[in-house]
């Protein structure tokens, strides 16, 4: 019964710092980068886009944009990530929507103004990721591309390159339709936003290694190829008091990591750490 109370209460602190997060992310796009020719990137960036070129209002194309890549992930990576990431961008929209009408002005060089408010985006988007939330289609864009690649190729890839290749083409497009300052001022940002989620998140674009210690393995490995269609390497260990144990290792990727944690809770007597792989040689 505690433990339940416990997991609810966990699950209700995750859903209000993923509303924080998103609320930091809104209100450095609306208040500091767009009034500095800057821009978000993912499909945020696309958003902006589409409302400076089009005039529509900028919470109306980011509910646009997303609403497809929310599906898809929904359908990819379960309900209890469609939940965070839905919560996320309502709180997003809602804080653009908002901070469009409040008069802000930082008075101060764009350079400094673009970096800080990349900051504080990168800052809003990490609290957001480390509670297995998501505001940007591009994360779950790059997700699903890598889980179609691994099942088909049954290896393992980090979603680093596909993040870059889509963010490569917002900001082109930011240089060919808008100007080439709002692309070098908005790839300020990325680098800035990166580098505070990067510190945060320990690369959640990395493929990530999970080792469980347990003495139960069979349903645990039968709950995660069921749920996360992965599978794991089984090694027989010994604990100096537990004594004889089974060491399973999984390799997932970040947004998978919330499912996998549900999953190991469901088994009682397991210890488990997550660490980062940059690369798996084969």
């Amino acid at each position: 019964m505690k433990i339940s109370i416990n997991k609810k209460l966990d699950n209700i602190m995750s859903y209000i710092l993923i509303v924080v997060g998103a609320l930091m992310a809104s209100f450095s796009v609306a208040c500091i980068l767009l009034p500095n020719d800057a821009i978000d990137y993912g499909t945020a960036g696309i958003a902006i886009i589409i409302s400076k070129l089009s005039g529509f209002k900028l919470s109306l194309c980011v509910i646009c944009v997303f609403l497809p890549f929310l599906v898809a992930g929904v359908a990819i990576l379960g309900k209890s990530f469609g939940l965070r990431a839905l919560i996320g961008s309502v709180a997003y929209t809602v804080g653009l929507e908002l901070f469009e009408e409040i008069p802000f002005e930082l008075n101060t060089e764009h350079f400094l103004a673009v970096a800080f408010g990349g900051a504080l985006l990168g800052a809003g988007l990490a609290l957001i990721l480390r509670h297995g939330g998501c505001i940007d289609g591009s994360e779950i864009f790059a997700n699903i591309v890598v889980r179609k690649i691994s099942d088909y190729t049954g290896k393992n890839f980090s979603m680093s390159n596909i993040l870059i290749g889509f963010n490569a083409c917002v900001y082109t497009t930011v240089f060919l339709l808008i100007n080439r300052n709002a692309a070098l001022m908005s790839l300020l940002v990325y680098v800035v936003a990166t580098m505070i989620i990067d510190h945060f998140t320990d690369h959640f674009e990395a493929i990530k290694q999970v080792t469980i210690i347990t003495k139960n393995t069979d349903d645990l490995i039968k709950d995660i190829k069921a749920e996360l269609n992965k599978t794991c390497t089984v090694m027989d260990s010994y604990g100096a008091i537990s004594g004889e144990n089974k060491t399973l290792i999984c390799y997932i990727n970040y947004f998978e990591l919330t499912k996998m944690k549900e999953i190991i809770s469901r088994h009682k007597g397991t210890f488990s750490t997550v660490t980062t792989i940059d690369e798996i040689l084969r």
